[in-house]
């Protein structure tokens, strides 16, 4: 008897251990499941209540966006909770965001993780900066994640901030993977988007529950193979970037690694380089009347490359690949792929061509791009360009985290767009198993920075 009371006694403090080391394991609750102790609620009147365990917030007409805000501010931490969306309406998680009295008379900005229930988009997870910059991650950079959604039912959301590195989860499927420095603390918030005076949107609702976060003894979750990595940081390859194999193409300081199309140096006028920015200069229009384009040392084959861009209002240049110098052009720029830079609203050539097929993102007079509003370029802001090219001649061209044109090298439909474009007459347009990659000097000023490239094999 006594022997079973010492055995009993042994098991009982195992359990008492076990359950205190699980209630001890970092996570804290944010959420009483009672009222909303610990929130507070920032800008529109849309009501937040708690019902049977669980937030739920409805949406109203004429109010702007509403916000339940913690009164605590985080910086490094892990957060998980479930919610769900009705889906007449969209929502949003803030984090690390911030209200003060001298922005925008307290709007609430920062860092978004996109409730998105729409069939077609399907963005949840991608991230959103409320108030400020717009999508830093559209959920369009991560499609294997669409179908991860569950409509009308609860989905798990999982934010991970440490550092500079931020990333979702949807229901366990990993979405956005952002590297951005604007805001290292802030609240956490749960959104009831406004509406308007819609009055077929009032009354929906939206509801959050079992909201907890880890603030200490964090570690990085292993990166997804896959997984796209925006780093926003300008001129920076990130340790997640280089497992990936991604390197830089220019130091930030001198002409290395890139010379004058069909010239064995760097164009000595046209270029100038400031601020960590390789800038073409303006010299009133024209295709290579003044520095002439620019074209790396090494050709690439199958390859991802991305930089970013800004152009200056009725400005027109180009990022070209597959460039080869076996093509003789005299005043003019070189032959190649091209994925168009344009002003669409104030350049002329934006109205040439066919269907669109000289506007930005496009496949340079062969493929329009297909425009998406949420993410569209713009001049005088920095834009993102990312062209992917696979090794099975597949080649895609992204505008700001979005895909834009797709197409195949040497495929029938490719071969007959060519025969009715401007390069009919070039044997083999396109074709060549690797070349330069070219930044087009069309006359205006274009900046470039944080120039980048990954092999494929």
């Amino acid at each position: 008897m006594r022997k079973y009371s010492f055995f009993a006694i042994v098991i009982a403090v195992l359990f008492a251990a076990c359950g205190q080391q699980k209630k001890d394991d970092g996570w804290k609750s944010l959420f009483n499941g009672k009222d909303l102790t610990g929130w507070k609620q920032l800008n529109g009147k849309a009501p937040y209540t708690v019902e049977d365990g669980v937030i739920v917030g409805t949406s109203v007409t004429n109010t702007p966006n509403s916000f339940l805000a913690t009164e605590d501010l985080y910086s490094d931490f892990v957060l998980e909770l479930e919610v769900m969306v009705d889906d007449a309406v969209n929502s949003g998680i803030q984090f690390r965001s911030n209200s003060k009295p001298d922005y925008h008379k307290g709007r609430v900005h920062g860092y978004q993780c996109e409730l998105d229930p729409s069939y077609d988009r399907a963005w949840t997870a991608g991230i959103y900066d409320e108030a400020r910059r717009g999508w830093l991650y559209p959920g369009s950079l991560s499609p294997k994640a669409k179908p991860a959604f569950k409509h009308n039912d609860w989905n798990k959301i999982r934010i991970e901030c440490i550092g500079n590195t931020l990333r979702t989860w949807l229901n366990g499927v990993p979405v956005s993977y952002l590297i951005d420095d604007e805001t290292s603390e802030g609240f956490i918030a749960l959104q009831v988007h406004g509406i308007g005076n819609n009055k077929d949107k009032e009354g929906k609702q939206i509801k959050w529950k079992n909201i907890r976060i880890k603030t200490e003894n964090i570690t990085p979750s292993p990166v997804e193979e896959g997984v796209f990595v925006r780093n926003m940081i300008e001129n920076t390859v990130s340790d997640a970037e280089k497992a990936q194999g991604w390197k830089s193409l220019w130091d930030t300081k001198t002409t290395n690694g890139w010379r004058g199309a069909g010239k064995e140096k760097f164009p000595e006028g046209g270029w100038k380089i400031e601020n960590g920015e390789l800038i073409v200069l303006e010299s009133g229009g024209g295709e290579s009347v003044n520095g002439g384009d620019i074209v790396t040392m090494d050709e690439y084959g199958a390859f991802e490359f991305q930089c970013e861009f800004k152009y200056t209002e009725g400005a027109n240049s180009g990022v070209k690949y597959f460039v080869t110098e076996a093509y003789k052009v005299k005043n003019a720029s070189s032959i190649g792929l091209e994925f168009q830079i344009l002003d669409n609203e104030k350049h002329p050539d934006a109205k040439k061509g066919a269907v669109g097929n000289r506007q930005i993102g496009s496949l340079y007079d062969l493929i329009p791009a297909r425009q998406h509003g949420s993410v569209r370029a713009r001049p005088n802001k920095w834009n993102h360009c990312r062209v992917v090219v696979r090794p099975d001649n597949v080649v895609q061209h992204w505008l700001n985290g979005y895909k834009v044109v797709e197409y195949e090298r040497g495929s029938a439909i490719y071969d007959a767009l060519v025969a009715r474009s401007k390069y009919a007459n070039w044997e083999k347009f396109g074709m060549a198993e690797t070349g330069h990659i070219l930044l087009q000097d069309h006359g205006n000023e274009v900046h470039y920075r944080s120039i980048k490239i990954k092999e494929l094999k």
